[in-house]
């Protein structure tokens, strides 16, 4: 699957979108909870994408919880015409660094008409299941998404998170028009996943790209970004990026210096014994 050179996927059959995008989870506090603590860097970050050629937001209702949403459209509303604004429900926030599944239908009302009202659109562009909640019954969330997306809600639908078989029985509710799942150079537990988008149109979001634990990962990182002049992390998004061509990276950063280099990290290119080395690298 190596060497996809297109710059843009179309989500779901009619969305657009270029294929380095940007993730909206770091401009909260520390844990994922409340206000940035430079706001102002977090704000010009935002308004720096479009011209960036940046069209493809990911956002949660659960981070901050809210914040995240309710500066993208301080900073970008009235929103590019060709901006597209993924963001997701199915997750409940107490404090820093807790994470509550709750995809019930009720949580989930309140947590899409919130989106709504935070982004001020009328339809999000993609809505992405968080998480299968093991409390509640697959087939009742489903319902659920299948209903506000009748009802002119939702635009298109997402998962976050499942396997080959929890989007065939999605589909039997739902079009399925993204995944987004753990996945990096060296943590790969997903391929059949990734494999099973490509063949189907739908596009596959990796979080948690860089996965920087694995020293020798970082020092192979370091030793092929001096011989082009780059990054770690514009190496590792660099592979992912020509890794397959339905795969949409959504680095996300606090700084807008941060940002410029990322999206450099798509005219990056690697040879072919550079993206085996990297390849080798997974745990």
């Amino acid at each position: 699957m190596n060497n996809a050179t297109n710059k843009t996927f179309i989500l779901g059959g009619d969305l657009t979108v270029n294929r380095m995008g940007y993730g909206a989870m770091r401009i909260t506090g520390k844990g994922i909870w409340g206000q940035p603590e430079y706001r102002d860097e977090a704000i010009k970050v935002l308004q720096s994408l479009p011209g960036l050629g940046v069209n493809f937001i990911d956002t949660a209702d659960s981070y901050g919880p809210y914040v995240s949403e309710e500066l993208i459209a301080e900073a970008l509303y009235p929103y590019p015409a060709d901006m597209v604004i993924a963001t997701k429900g199915g997750f409940e926030r107490t404090d820093p660094n807790l994470w509550h599944i709750n995809s019930h239908p009720d949580h989930l009302k309140k947590a899409l008409e919130g989106s709504l009202k935070r982004l001020k659109v009328d339809k999000i562009d993609l809505y992405q299941l968080h998480r299968i909640d093991p409390k509640v019954p697959f087939e009742k969330t489903l319902a659920f998404l299948q209903q506000a997306q009748k009802e002119g809600m939702i635009k298109h639908i997402g998962l976050s998170e499942v396997s080959i078989a929890d989007i065939e029985k999605a589909k039997e509710f739902v079009e399925i028009v993204s995944l987004q799942n753990k996945y990096s150079i060296v943590y790969r537990n997903w391929e059949k996943e990734l494999e099973y988008c490509n063949q189907n149109g739908i596009a596959f979001i990796p979080w948690n790209p860089i996965n920087a634990g694995n020293i020798l990962f970082v020092e192979k990182l370091k030793e092929i970004g001096a011989k082009h002049n780059a990054s770690e992390q514009q190496v590792a998004l660099s592979w992912l990026y020509h890794h397959s061509p339905n795969i949409l990276l959504i680095p996300g950063t606090s700084k807008v210096k941060h940002v410029e280099e990322n999206v450099k990290a798509a005219d990056l290119v690697l040879t072919e014994s550079e993206i085996k080395e990297l390849g080798a690298l997974k745990v």
